[in-house]
Formats: C-alpha cells, sequence, structure tokens
C-alpha cells in the first residue's frame, strides 16, 4: 500500500497525546512494517512519489499572515485612540484645526511604531522555517541518494553523519558513535548518545527518547542512519510551531491600566458636558457658545498628550537600555517589567554558560577543583596527558575547537593546566582506537611515548572501573579499592557534575589485534574528573537583586533534575529541602493541582515546550505577572504565552529572538536587573503624568461647573481652555517622561498586576488638588469680578494655568520634596515649565496674541497676585508628601531592603488583570 492509508492516521500525528505509536517503544522491525519500508533499501522511488503527494512537503507551515493594511488598520482599534480621534473631530468642528492636526500627528507616530512592532512579530514563524534542511541523504531502492530536505517523507531512510541536520523526526536504526545536540529543542547542555535499541518507557520526555533524532537537531559526532516517522508539521519541531501559532500573548498590564482610564474619562467627560450646559443655560448663557464651551471642556477632559507621553517614556527607556544591552522589540512590555512578580528562568544558556566545564579531579584519592596542582607526578601527569589525547575534538585553523562539548572541555582543561592538546598530538601521536560505543560506554586511544605504546582510556566510572587491576600512585601501583572510587563517582555525580573515569595500560609494543578483550583489560586506574555546564559568574547576584525586588526566579529546563538541582542551589534559587519537580510527574498533575504547586516549585527540570507554557498558565492562574526568559527553540511558544518574554541575543535561536520583547544583546541574566528598573522607572513617569494630567483636568472641569453654582460668570473660554490642554499639560507633561528613577525603586516590592492605576493614594491627590486648585482659580475670579476689574478672566486664566506650572514640579516625586531631589535634576521638565510660563505671559502682553486668545495685559499688582496664588498649589502638595514621609499618609509602602519570604516558599497575588 503506497500511500499508506491504513496507518495515515499515525502517521499524520506524529507526536505524544495523538494517535501515533510510541516509536520509541516500538523494535525497528516493527517500525519497518508500520511504515511500510525496508529498513536495508528504504522506499522505492515510486513509493517516495506517492508519499509525497500524499503527506505533502516537509516543512513548517506558516500560519496565514496579516496583510500590512490590517496590521495598520489594528493600530487604531484601542478605545483610548477612537476617543482621541473623536476628539480631533471636535476640535474640527468647533474651529480649532490647530488641535485636529496635533491630535492626528499624535494618533499617526504611534501607530506607525505599533505597526513596525508588530511586522517584526509576524518574522517569528519565518525564522522557524529556516531551519529546513537543504539537502538530505537517503536510501531509496537500496540506492544512495541525495534529495531536497522539504521532499522526504515518512518511509525514507535517511543516512547520517558528524555535521548533518536532521530533516525530520526519526526512529533510529544504525548508531555508530552517535550523538546530536539537542539544546535548541529540549535545552540539554550535552550532546545525546544515540542508540537503537527499544525503550519501554511510553511516558519518556523527548530528551530521554535517545533511539529517536529529531528534526532541527545536529549530529554532533559518529554516523547512523533512521526511519523518516514524522514529517512537517508532524514533528516535534512542528508542534512547537503550531504552538506558536496558538499563543497570541496577553496584554500588557499597561495596556489594560490605559484602556479602562480611557474609557472612565470619555464616559465623565461626557456627562459633565451636558452637565455644564445644561447649568450654563439654566444661568442665561448664549447656547451657541456654552455648547462651544461645553464641547471645548469634553475635549480637555481627555488628556490627549497620554499616548504621547507614554510614548516617549517608553522610548527613552527603550534607548537607555540599549546602551546596558538590553534591546527592546515591545515597547509597551517595558513597563510590565516594573509589574513581573515571577521570572522563569531557562537555565542552558541563560543562567550557565552553555558550555562543558571541568569542575572537580578525583586523583590518588584526593578532591581537587581546577586547576590541578603544579607539581605533579604519577597518575597527575599521565591523567593530564589523557585529557589531552584521548578525544576526537578537531582544532581548525583560526578558529575554535570542533566536537563533542564534553570533550572541548576536557581538551580545554589539559590546556589551562598546561599540557597542550596540539603540541601532545604531535609528541604522542595516535596509532590506534577504540571509538566510544553506548554499549562499552567508554572510548580508548593507543599512543606511542618513549619506547612504549599507551592506551588511554575514558567512559563511564563503573565501565572503566572494571577493567582496572589497580591504582597509580606517586610511589607507583597500588590496590584498587573500586567500591570506594564508585562512591566517590556517585557522590560528585549527587553534586550534579557528569562523571568520568580515566584509565591506562602499557604495551611494549602495538598489539597485534585492538579489541576491547586486548586493550580494555589489565588497566590502571588514573583519576575522576567532574563536569559542568557552569554558572554565569553574574548570575547569582542578579538572583538575589531580584529577591530583595520582591521578585521569585523559577528555573525551568529540559536538563536533568540533578543538574537543575545543583544549579539553582548555587544560584540561591533553591534552598537544600526545595522540590524539583520532574516533567513526567507534571504531566500527570491535574490544572489545579499544577496551580497549587507552582506556588511553592521552583525548578522544573525535564520538561517539554508545552509544559513551559502550562507552567507559565499556572503562574498567571495564581495572579503573577510572569516574564520569561530563554534561548532555544523550544523555549518560542512560552516567550510568546508569558507577559514578558526575554530572549538571548547572542546565542539565541531567530524564533526565540523575534517572538521576544526583551533580546538580551550580552545573554547576560543580570542584564534583567537593569531592565527592571527601567520599566519601574516609566511606570513610575507614567503614573506622574496620569497625576499630573488627570488633576488639571479635575481642576478645569470643577472650575466651569462650580462657578455657575456661586452666581459668577463662565471663568474660561474655549481657546482658554484649549490652550491650557495643549500647552500647559502638553509640554510639562510630556517632560515627565525624562523624569531621573527614584532613589528607592529597587528595595520596593512588584506592585501588583491588577493594581489600579489611581492606587496607592492617587484619586485622592487627584480630588482634592483639583478641588484647591479650582477654588484658587475661582477666589481669583470671585476677588477680581466683585472689585469690578475689567481683567478678571485674564486673573483666573493665568492662575490656574500657573498653579498647574507649581503642581507638575511638586509632584515629581510621590514622597521625596522637591528640595532634596534638586530642582535642576529634571532639566527637560525645568524648560518645560520655563517656556510654559513665558508663553503664557506673551499670549496676555503681546499685542497680537492677546487678541487671538482675548485676554487683557495685566498690571503688575495682578501680576503678583496671580503669581502668589498661584503658589498655593505647590506648597499644599509639598505639604501632602510631608505627611506620606512622616505620617504614612495614603498609607504609602515602606522602603525596606527586606527580601522576598524563603525561597521554595508558597504565596502569590491575586486580583490580576488579564486581558487577550
Amino acid at each position: 500500500m503506497a500511500i499508506l492509508s491504513s496507518v495515515s492516521p499515525s502517521l499524520r500525528a506524529g507526536s505524544p497525546g495523538s494517535d501515533a505509536p510510541p516509536w520509541h517503544t516500538l523494535p525497528i522491525e516493527t517500525v519497518a512494517a508500520s511504515l511500510e519500508t525496508s529498513v536495508a533499501a528504504g522506499l522505492t522511488i515510486e513509493d517516495a512519489a506517492a508519499r509525497l503527494r500524499h503527506h505533502g512537503p516537509n516543512a513548517i507551515t506558516e500560519r496565514r499572515r496579516r496583510s500590512a493594511l490590517l496590521i495598520l488598520a489594528g493600530q487604531f482599534s484601542d478605545f483610548m485612540v477612537l476617543v482621541l480621534a473623536a476628539a480631533a473631530v471636535l476640535a474640527g468642528v468647533i474651529g480649532e484645526p490647530q488641535d485636529t492636526v496635533a491630535i492626528a500627528a499624535i494618533l499617526m507616530l504611534n501607530a506607525v511604531l505599533g505597526f513596525v512592532q508588530e511586522h517584526r512579530a509576524e518574522r517569528a514563524l519565518e525564522a522557524l522555517r529556516t531551519t529546513a534542511v537543504a539537502s538530505v541523504r537517503v536510501r531509496r531502492g537500496g540506492v544512495t541518494t541525495v534529495v531536497p530536505g522539504i521532499e522526504v517523507v515518512p518511509g525514507d531512510l535517511v543516512l547520517l553523519e558528524t555535521g548533518n541536520l536532521v530533516p525530520a523526526d526519526l526512529r533510529l536504526t544504525e548508531a555508530a558513535h552517535l550523538r546530536t545536540e539537542e539544546a535548541a529543542l529540549t535545552g540539554e547542555s550535552q550532546a545525546v548518545d544515540k542508540l537503537t535499541a527499544t525503550l519501554p518507557d511510553i511516558h519518556a520526555v523527548v530528551g530521554d527518547r535517545r533511539n529517536m533524532a529529531y528534526k532541527g537537531t545536529a549530529v554532533a559526532h559518529g554516523r547512523g542512519a533512521g526511519l523518516i516517522v514524522a514529517t512537517g508539521m508532524d514533528t516535534e519541531l512542528g508542534r512547537i510551531a503550531g504552538l506558536l501559532t496558538k499563543e497570541t500573548g496577553v496584554r500588557t498590564p499597561l495596556q489594560v491600566r490605559l484602556t479602562r482610564l480611557g474609557q472612565r474619562l470619555a464616559g465623565g467627560a461626557l456627562a459633565i458636558c451636558i452637565l455644564v450646559l445644561v447649568l450654563g443655560l439654566a444661568r442665561g448663557e448664549p447656547p451657541l457658545p456654552m455648547l462651544l464651551t461645553a464641547i471645548s471642556l469634553a475635549v480637555a477632559a481627555i488628556p490627549e498628550a497620554l499616548p504621547a507621553v507614554v510614548t516617549v517614556a517608553l522610548a527613552l527607556g527603550a534607548r537607555r537600555m540599549i546602551r546596558e544591552h538590553a534591546l527592546v522589540r515591545h515597547l509597551p512590555a517595558v513597563e510590565t517589567l516594573g509589574s513581573v512578580t515571577h521570572i522563569c528562568v531557562d537555565k542552558t544558556g541563560t543562567l550557565t554558560q552553555n558550555r562543558m566545564h571541568l569542575e572537580a579531579y578525583w586523583v590518588n584519592g584526593t578532591a581537587s577543583g581546577p586547576p590541578p596542582p603544579l607539581a605533579r607526578s604519577g597518575a597527575w601527569t599521565l591523567l593530564l596527558e589523557a585529557l589531552a589525547l584521548n578525544h576526537d575534538v578537531h582544532l581548525t585553523p583560526g578558529g575554535g575547537p570542533v566536537g563533542d562539548p564534553t570533550e572541548i572541555a576536557i581538551m580545554q582543561a589539559a590546556a589551562t593546566a598546561g599540557c597542550d592538546p596540539a603540541e601532545a598530538a604531535r609528541r604522542h601521536p595516535r596509532l590506534g582506537e577504540l571509538p566510544f560505543t553506548s554499549e562499552r560506554a567508554c572510548m580508548t586511544t593507543l599512543h606511542r611515548i618513549g619506547s612504549e605504546i599507551v592506551a588511554f582510556t575514558k567512559g563511564s566510572p563503573e565501565r572503566v572501573l572494571s577493567h582496572c587491576i589497580d591504582r597509580l600512585e606517586v610511589d607507583g601501583p597500588a590496590p584498587l579499592d573500586a567500591g570506594n572510587v564508585l562512591q566517590q563517582a556517585e557522590a560528585m555525580a549527587a553534586a550534579g557534575l557528569r562523571v568520568m573515569a580515566f584509565a591506562f595500560r602499557r604495551f611494549g609494543g602495538m598489539p597485534k589485534i585492538v579489541s576491547p578483550g586486548t586493550v580494555e583489560s589489565g588497566q590502571t586506574f588514573l583519576g575522576l574528573v567532574g563536569l559542568l555546564d557552569p554558572p554565569r559568574a553574574e548570575a547569582a547576584e542578579a538572583v538575589a537583586t531580584c529577591r530583595s525586588a520582591g521578585i521569585t526566579v523559577v528555573m525551568i529546563t529540559g536538563d536533568h533534575a540533578v543538574t537543575a538541582r545543583n544549579i539553582a542551589a548555587r544560584l540561591g534559587i533553591l534552598d537544600q529541602d526545595g522540590e524539583v519537580l520532574a516533567g513526567t510527574e507534571l504531566g500527570s498533575l491535574d490544572p489545579a493541582e499544577l496551580v497549587r504547586r507552582a506556588g511553592v516549585v521552583r525548578v522544573y527540570a525535564r520538561v517539554a515546550p508545552d509544559q513551559k507554557i502550562a507552567i507559565i498558565r499556572a503562574l498567571q492562574s495564581r495572579g503573577e505577572c510572569v516574564a520569561m526568559t530563554g534561548d532555544g527553540v523550544n523555549d518560542a511558544p512560552a516567550l510568546r504565552r508569558a507577559e514578558i518574554g526575554i530572549a538571548m541575543g547572542l546565542s539565541g535561536t531567530d524564533v526565540a529572538r523575534e517572538v521576544a520583547d526583551l533580546v538580551l544583546l550580552d545573554d547576560n541574566f543580570a542584564t534583567i536587573v537593569s531592565a527592571v528598573r527601567a520599566g519601574r522607572r516609566i511606570y513610575d513617569n507614567i503614573r506622574k503624568f496620569v497625576r499630573y494630567a488627570v488633576t488639571c483636568n479635575a481642576a478645569e472641569i470643577l472650575t466651569l461647573l462650580l462657578a455657575p453654582l456661586i452666581a459668577l460668570p463662565i471663568p474660561l473660554l474655549p481657546i482658554h481652555l484649549l490652550w491650557i490642554n495643549l500647552v500647559t499639560d502638553g509640554l510639562p507633561g510630556i517632560a515627565l517622561a525624562a523624569e531621573p528613577a527614584e532613589r528607592d525603586i529597587m528595595r520596593r516590592p512588584p506592585r501588583p498586576p491588577g493594581e489600579n492605576i489611581f492606587a496607592r493614594g492617587l484619586w485622592q491627590h487627584v480630588a482634592w488638588v483639583g478641588l484647591l486648585m479650582a477654588g484658587v482659580t475661582l477666589a481669583t475670579q470671585a476677588w477680581a469680578y466683585h472689585a469690578g476689574s475689567k481683567h478678571w478672566q485674564t486673573m483666573a486664566f493665568t492662575v490656574l494655568a500657573l498653579s498647574q506650572m507649581g503642581h507638575v514640579l511638586a509632584i515629581r516625586s510621590e514622597r521625596e520634596s522637591l528640595f532634596r531631589i534638586g530642582i535642576g535634576s529634571n532639566p527637560w521638565l525645568l524648560a518645560a515649565v520655563a517656556l510654559t510660563v513665558v508663553l503664557q505671559l506673551g499670549i496676555i502682553y503681546l499685542p497680537g496674541a492677546s487678541s487671538v486668545f482675548k485676554t487683557q495685559p495685566l498690571s503688575a499688582r495682578e501680576l503678583l497676585i496671580c503669581l502668589a496664588l498661584s503658589a498655593v498649589v505647590f506648597l499644599a502638595v509639598e505639604a501632602e508628601k510631608w505627611l506620606i514621609r512622616r505620617r504614612g499618609l495614603y498609607r504609602a509602602p515602606a522602603v525596606t531592603g527586606r527580601p522576598q519570604s524563603p525561597v521554595g516558599a508558597g504565596g502569590g497575588r491575586t486580583n490580576r488583570t488579564q486581558a487577550g
């Protein structure tokens, strides 16, 4: 049956949880029978062509891409943007085209920025497609041929050798010293030894299916062959692409807060507009001017500078972060860092260096770390020779070493100890070898040293010790206590090290037969070495800083549990009693139990890509705001699901970088701390603008609303409202985006992701300061009006405008006095305030401007009165901050350096607002 109609459902699935047979549990003969192919000859050419028509090309299917026009149109779907568009139309209706142009310019700026960001994110799957293999060696009809990677089909017999990319998911039929690099798919930092034997565990995770090779991984060593069991979207890589398509992410806390703010302001503005219109008409004001005033007030009530301020704040923060080696791809996500409560970290390449390193020796019965002692003799001398000679690493001219990461680490350890591998190979050429096999679990090389032939063997401690009859000490051979050596090897393995044993044997001449029986017997034990992918030097400090800032670090890795525990303990992520949850156990948990366990588990090991998403969802269900770091293809869906995805710029894959919101250009986990600081600062500055703009708008509304109630004429004309709205509110408000970070910014806990933007006293501030500002304005108007001054409207206008300047200077900090933080510490704001004051005086005293803005020049006495009354608001806000510092007004959070709850403790925030 050429097209496999009887088994095609399983072939189309090819992944756990589907109808696919568990290929790794089936004997090779059964796999071949299910695929209707030959282990020796592969498919016939005719069968291959028929299957290609049936199954389609071996490619990652790209989801339907949105057109550029749809992406651009989507930038105008936000509620706040729609409100501002309506405000632009209203401004045109009341005869203020300059306002229409200004608002339209703001909307277009935001649309262009959003379009560029989304267009780049849409390229993620295109990057995934670049992992396709150009050509593949297959055996069809018994003949080896080369075919395009996109044309291989289920049942094809693929031939592999060192350097090849695996073109599809294979059930291996041959594995001669075969090792594959699977870090991008599973997170495993070491090359994986492959075998052909049947594996019994049906539930084995991808990293433990050693008789399989997967699409997108690379052959690091050896050669092999395998039958294709899945192609295209049915492969493990295809499953990740499918997850990536499904996970569209969540809206950031900033987006949620600003949408709510826009909705509330728009509703309130409409109600107040109608109320002011009714009160004015009831008082006998002319209908048309009253209608224009009401419409102007509605426009003024909405802070149209808010999108510009947010854009400027995020852009300035992003520019600073580039200088600190962090590239922002999605601007709103910068602010999200200020809400992050959990950072889920992929171990390999993020917390660790993504390269093996020799960490420990055990020689002559004594444990030591690198480098070896300077005074060397006996076992030390021969062990370093073995490290330098017993490997298959190639040294490329002008480049680095090429080969298995473990062997590279061993060779580099010899070089660091002063035994140059290149010189050793020249002096002691290799005369023979027994390559590594998984069955023997060791490798032997033979070299001429002086007049003798020496065989060096390395491998698993159990297997190497079974070859040995004694051990080498300073004075020569000594009795071997194999049990003691194995106990030491187990202790090193428990510390998360990959342990290898070394032994040797001398021959008078080259053995006639080089076989395990003749060479790997009667050997002398030299010592043990322990290898590890070590933590980055700066990672422990960065983890500690995260904890002091109230952020929990969670390790999620595809590596083994013992290794994960060791690295986590070294970095302070896990204490001695902390729990490590393995992927097999995680897969058996129901969602509710996983949500509960997520509160206490800090390390997850042997985790599959879809399980990473499950972990993030569980944390989000507990009310946490989650950042996810990673560098591999396997991390991409989780990066998209998290509130903020952080990818590695140097070692990361294209897929991870394209999906991420933040890219660490130096692959330094510590850079995240700087990013968190920037995120908190940006949110602080946006909050300051909201405090400033909404308070000023409240003052304008209350001024117009209360004037008729106390028998005063309408104090402000439409042109005055729009001037205050665009100039007095706009320039200083935008300059707030450049406000420096406050001193306590990294000693606060993360703010709750669902926190209302008006929390922690902001709404109380808006209410009383808005009322005070309106009261001072109305008091000025009442005094001048009843005193018979013709300038009463200009004085009220001036007091309201200058009061806002005092207000913006006072709110630069929610706690600290302006005089403590320094008047000149934000020169942009100081310049904006000065410019606004000059412009305000200009429209009063310049003849042409005063006629346009319907103002009258004030006398010196009247101007001094306006300046004095305008200072009332500044002094009142300074008094408010004194009460916050001394009396705990609004119950402001105390500044402490207290770390979060102990490692491994439970807890979680509630009331998280999530959309999308």
